[in-house]
């Protein structure tokens, strides 16, 4: 190895600079360059370093603008619509759970990153939307003479996971090197837990509200083999041109792999699983956030064979990487499952490879041939101790749990009358924070109905409440709503930004006192989105004063009189309601509307209006007819 000059050792070492002379950068298209080291020393706080800094910080803010978002509805859109114009139309999803003959098998690898301050092996802070190369330590970017130092706090949310997910915690792990190449890992070696996990043997049950294929009735148990922690991997920004940027500062951020044991045989069911891991995961505050945000990721493993003979070896499985969403999952899963069965009743073998799915595809595609065990060349990583996890850690952990998601969606289906898919998505929302937001306008509405809040006349208030803060809510910022893509601002505690606790609690409880009608609570819901409350008005009683909304409703006299004016003239309307076969509730809404239009709107309920209305007809114009 040749000598280097005192001179260029110091430039390197306290300005960030040294010559590129002999590098491989310039044939292999990646940016890893000075810029890279510059930022790597500016974060390590080394003197001089901080021109080269800005000098970084001023390229990437040139070069790399922050890419926008595409909500996943638009890409199937833009995708079917490309798919269309190539010829290739997507199989409709009728009755894809089984194919006659035929069994799939499907185990589940799912990658999640954890929610820690520090990386895995390093002091660095973990990043996720700062500047690119802004967050990594020498070890990270795997510089000589470094080395891993476990940050233990990283287990803990690991820990929490293994335990909502009924593991078995293993009072010893160690840690092993996964020898592959990629420019995502300076190393040459991810660092993992392959042969000692730190958790077995767990289990996850699914049911039939959590959305699993009827084929597997009311329930299913898939089993956990084992929970690992290991390191994530650089993140490539692909550039025009063939030339990739590499951002580290996810190099060394703390995963958990969950490996499920093959115990899955229909699409739903997988993505089922997934979806119910992330809110599993979500509601441990283990994970940083969900697949939407990139935060959670699965592996399929997919294999089929025939269906006559279950005491026969499973299929040669093949493995589809790096799914993001749960759609993804069940779709990818269902064109691996059908491209097998075609290549086995077409005379051909399945061969060990990984394959790769694209959003709104209609197959996969091959990657690259499954390496093996042996050409990971796993090895225990001498440079880390075991890890250590004592009873009394785990047993502080189990205590301190709280309440998981299926016992709250049990509680909200039993106490609330909710349906269990309304209970599910109030619960998954928001990675958990909109159900604590609904806790905390159930605990004021209850403060505001008094002593006998828990009594069955205020349940339709809570009823109210829930469909309030899950669709209504969800409306604010809808694509039609104008306002697509703004965030609501949930917090941890249960807040709100844009629609604070107290004044939805304000509306609902006049909605549900039936002081103002449900028009007037919507617009009073936009003013609160857009802040013109507290902004114009500083509550809602105010508003409601100074522009005269409180609800004047008619009278049952009014009510009567407004319906029978309504019904004058629509004779041929009238006589559908007499010797009817099936009850004319279109003609019945036709008349109600007439209701409406004739009378003062803003002082008439429409379902009080339905009521008087039916009364009307058959109390005095159903008899009418017949004198």
């Amino acid at each position: 190895m040749p000598r280097f000059r005192v001179a260029a050792l110091s430039r390197y070492l306290l300005h960030g600079q040294f010559s590129t002379r002999g590098c491989l950068r310039s044939r292999a298209g990646i940016c890893i360059g000075t810029d890279t080291i510059a930022r790597n020393l500016a974060q390590s706080k080394i003197p001089g370093s901080s021109q080269a800094r800005a000098a970084h910080v001023e390229a990437a803010s040139n070069n790399a603008p922050p890419p926008v978002h595409v909500p996943l509805r638009k890409q199937l859109k833009e995708e079917a619509k490309k798919q269309k114009s190539l010829g290739k139309k997507k199989k409709k999803n009728a009755n894809n759970q089984v194919v006659d003959g035929w069994e799939l098998t499907v185990g589940i690898e799912i990658h999640a990153q954890l929610n820690t301050a520090k990386k895995l092996f390093s002091a660095a802070t973990t990043s996720f939307n700062d500047d690119p190369n802004s967050h990594v330590a020498y070890f990270d970017l795997a510089t000589p003479g470094s080395q891993p130092i476990f940050q233990k706090e990283t287990l803990i949310p690991a820990l929490r996971a293994a335990l909502a997910l009924d593991c078995d915690i293993q009072n010893i792990s160690r840690f092993d090197r996964k020898h592959y190449f990629h420019w995502d890992q300076p190393s040459g070696y991810q660092i993992t837990q392959y042969y000692e996990p730190f958790a077995r043997d767990g289990r996850i049950t699914l049911q039939v509200r959590d959305g699993i294929a009827a084929e597997d009735g009311d329930g299913v148990s898939v089993g956990i083999k084992q929970i690992q922690m290991e390191q994530d991997t650089a993140k490539t920004l692909a550039q025009p041109g063939d030339v990739h940027w590499i951002d580290f500062n996810r190099v060394g951020v703390p995963l958990i792999e969950i490996i499920t044991l093959p115990d899955i045989h229909h699409p739903a069911t997988a993505a089922a699983l997934v979806r119910k891991v992330q809110i599993l995961l979500n509601a441990t505050d283990a994970c940083v956030s969900g697949m939407e945000a990139g935060g959670l990721r699965a592996d399929v493993n997919v294999s089929v064979r025939r269906s006559d003979d279950p005491s026969a070896p499973l299929g040669q499985r093949t493995e589809i990487k790096n799914l993001s969403s749960f759609k993804a999952v069940e779709d990818a899963i269902i064109a691996e499952r059908d491209r097998q069965i075609s290549v086995l009743e077409s005379g051909g073998t399945i061969e060990s490879e990984t394959r790769g799915w694209s959003i709104g595809s209609t197959e996969t595609r091959r990657l690259r041939g499954k390496e093996g065990e042996v050409d990971y060349r796993y090895m225990p990583d001498p440079d880390l101790a075991p890890v250590i996890i004592g009873d009394d850690l785990v047993n502080h952990l189990r205590e301190g749990m709280g309440e998981l998601p299926d016992a709250e969606v049990d509680q909200l289906i039993q106490r609330f009358g909710l349906t269990p898919k309304d209970a599910l998505s109030l619960v998954a929302l928001d990675g958990g924070k909109r159900i604590e937001y609904f806790w905390n306008v159930i605990d004021r509405l209850a403060k505001r109905f008094g002593p006998n809040a828990n009594s069955p006349e205020y349940l339709s208030g809570y009823q109210l409440a829930a469909n309030w803060i899950l669709h209504e809510l969800g409306r604010l910022t809808s694509e039609r709503s104008g306002e697509a893509g703004e965030d609501l601002g949930f917090t941890e505690d249960g807040e709100c930004h844009r629609v604070p606790v107290n004044h939805l609690t304000d509306i609902l409880l006049y909605l549900h006192q039936r002081k103002v009608t449900a028009k007037v609570a919507k617009e009073l819901l936009w003013a609160v989105f857009r802040r013109r409350i507290p902004d114009e008005y500083p509550t809602i009683e105010a508003v409601l004063d100074e522009e005269n909304l409180w609800f004047d409703e008619l009278s049952e006299d009014e009510y009567v009189e407004l319906a029978c004016t309504a019904a004058e003239g629509q004779d041929e309307i009238v006589k559908q309601f007499v010797d009817y076969k099936q009850y004319p509730q279109g003609k019945l809404m036709f008349l109600v509307g007439r209701m409406i239009r004739l009378g003062a709107e803003e002082r008439i309920d429409p379902k009080e209006a339905e009521r008087v209305m039916k009364h009307v007809l058959e109390e005095k114009l159903i008899p009418a007819t017949h004198n």
